[in-house]
Formats: C-alpha cells, sequence, structure tokens
C-alpha cells in the first residue's frame, strides 16, 4: 500500500505541471493545506479561465452524482478544471463509494481535491485514494522543523534573512505556522529586501503578546525575578486579564519541563546536539536552555511543578490572577 504525500509533493508535482486527477487532503495542519490549495488554484487554473473553470462543492450539499458529473465536463477555455469539494466527512459511507467508479476512470482534464477533516481509512473510499498514493497528510511539522520552514517561506516571500534571525523569530513566536507566516509578511512590507536580523524583528515584535512571553519565559529561566514581574505586569495590562494566566501557566510548563530535560542530558555529559536530538529542538534552542538549566537545581525543577499545579487551581478557582501570577514567580525565582 502506498504511503501518504506531503504537501511539498504536491507543490513539486504542480511546479512540473503533472498534477494528478485526484487527491485526498486531510491533517490537522489547516493553515498548510489551505496554502497548498491556493497555491494549486493560482497556479493550474489561468486567471483568465478561473471562474467558469474552479468550483468549490461541499459535501451534505451537493451530491457525489452531481460532482462526478462537473468533474466530467470538458474545461471551458482552458487546459484544465479544479473542482475541491469540502467536508467531504459529512458524506456517508454509501455516498462515498459513489465515486469508486470513476476513481478508475478520472477525468484526465480535471483534478479533483477532497479534503476531509475526519478520515476512516478501514472505508473503500478512503483507502482506495492512499492505495493509490493520492492521500495528502498535512501533519503539523515537528518542533526541529520549523526553522527550515521559516527559512524556506522567508525566501518565497523575497525576505532578506539569515537562520540566526530565523531561529530568533521562531524563539518570539513559537511554533504556529499560521502566527509565524504572518510575522513574515509583516516584516516583508516593513522591510522588503534589506537585511532582516534580529533588531528588525524585536522591533517590529516588541510591543506584541508574543515578545513579551519570550522575554517572560527567559526572564524567568535565568531568575531575574524584578525583571519577570515587570514584563508579567505589562503582559497583563496588554493582554485579556482572563486568558493571559493561563497561557503563561502553559508556555511555563512547557519551560520547565524543557529545562529539566536538558540539564538531566547535560549531567551525563550530552551537548547541545544531544539534546536537539532528543528532544526535538534546533541547536541553538537546546545550547540556551543548557545554559539557563544551570540555574536550576533538580529539586527546585521538581518543585517548579507542584507551584504551576497550585497557581493553575488557584485560577481556575476565581483567585485574583495579578497575586497569583506574581507570586508564582517569585516563588520559581526563589
Amino acid at each position: 500500500m502506498a504511503g501518504d504525500l506531503k504537501s511539498e509533493d504536491i507543490l513539486k508535482a504542480l511546479g512540473s505541471g503533472q498534477l494528478e486527477p485526484f487527491y485526498l487532503f486531510f491533517g490537522s495542519d489547516e493553515f498548510m493545506l489551505e496554502r497548498v490549495l491556493d497555491k494549486v488554484r493560482a497556479d493550474f487554473i489561468p486567471e483568465s479561465a478561473r471562474d467558469l473553470n474552479v468550483e468549490i462543492c461541499y459535501g451534505g450539499e451537493t451530491s457525489p452524482a452531481d460532482i462526478i458529473n462537473r468533474a466530467q465536463s470538458v474545461p471551458f477555455m482552458a487546459q484544465n478544471r479544479l473542482i475541491i469539494i469540502r467536508r467531504v466527512e459529512e458524506l456517508k459511507a454509501d455516498q462515498l463509494e459513489v465515486f469508486l467508479p470513476y476513481l478508475d476512470d478520472p477525468s484526465p482534464t480535471t483534478c479533483l481535491i477532497f479534503i476531509s477533516s475526519k478520515t476512516d481509512f478501514k472505508r473503500k473510499f478512503y483507502k482506495k485514494i492512499r492505495s493509490l498514493g493520492r492521500s495528502v497528510n498535512f501533519a503539523e511539522l515537528r518542533e526541529a522543523q520549523i526553522i527550515p520552514w521559516v527559512k524556506h517561506t522567508a525566501k518565497d516571500l523575497g525576505l532578506n534573512m539569515d537562520g540566526q534571525a530565523c531561529l530568533y523569530l521562531h524563539q518570539i513566536v513559537g511554533n504556529g505556522l499560521r502566527d509565524l507566516y504572518a510575522e513574515l509578511v509583516k516584516l516583508q512590507i516593513r522591510y522588503g529586501n534589506n537585511k532582516v536580523g534580529e533588531d528588525e524583528i524585536k522591533e517590529l515584535a516588541i510591543s506584541s503578546r508574543i515578545y513579551s512571553i519570550f522575554e517572560l519565559m527567559n526572564s524567568i529561566s535565568v531568575k531575574d525575578r524584578k525583571g519577570a514581574i515587570t514584563i508579567l505586569n505589562r503582559f497583563l495590562e496588554e493582554e485579556d486579564k482572563r486568558g493571559a494566566p493561563l497561557q503563561v501557566i502553559g508556555m511555563l510548563n512547557r519551560q520547565m519541563r524543557l529545562l529539566w530535560q536538558t540539564k538531566t542530558i547535560a549531567e551525563k555529559g550530552g551537548n547541545s546536539k544531544d539534546a536537539a536530538k532528543k528532544l526535538g529542538l534546533a541547536p541553538f534552542s537546546a545550547g540556551l536552555f543548557i545554559k539557563q538549566s544551570k540555574h536550576w537545581s533538580e529539586d527546585e525543577l521538581e518543585r517548579s511543578f507542584s507551584l504551576l499545579y497550585k497557581a493553575d487551581h488557584l485560577l481556575k478557582s476565581g483567585s485574583r490572577p495579578k497575586p497569583v501570577m506574581e507570586n508564582l514567580i517569585m516563588s520559581l525565582c526563589g
């Protein structure tokens, strides 16, 4: 049985003009899925003929027979047609099986893209598409894959960013591709083809929530109590006070876990490359965690999770966020 394709396989096929007659798009990375879909729509059908040769259908609204009939129609004033079927998961098993004969003999001039948020590969329809090597899994990238993605996307946008700048942006924004892409677009609009480094990224992000959280994590990681309290208060003033404290708790859980794991690796003689490989981090990020972990004993790191659990309970029980978070930071920083 053929394995699932990846987004880059579709882009490569699109670039060479060799899209298959049908695909199944699925997976948790909705942002990447929509980006690839936009690229297919823009490059596969000329703009002048797009209105006549691109259709969007919805499972539960358009019958499979009607979709097949449209797929078998001849393109109008163009070489190809593109039909996108969203919400395929809303079609019942017997409805999906109506497509099976078409999959055996599809129209060579139509590209049919099925999009499903829930895929059951035990069903004949999904199983057949996967067996033919036409299922595309838009899985979320692992943390170690994020920076290469940032580099590639920055290049596509015409941004002059080196690897260190890409890494810095990742540290500020996190793993969310949608947020990373939005920041890259802002940088491109502001700086164009000029070189973009850490200073330019910091200038653009300095007043944003993501930058404040990044600062806060670093300050707590080196036990800078005064700096951490200042950043926390600024953050709580700027953000939704109901959601912001719990967001900080969530990020601190991740931060403490990574500090503990990198400390364990370092104490066993490992270096940043070892930590990066075992934890799925970029080498620079792993090196930073190893340096920060030197500020902590194992007992302190173990105690930090109890403090975080207690703070989370107090917040969810209706306690005032500011004193809870200030006491948490004071306790963490010792």
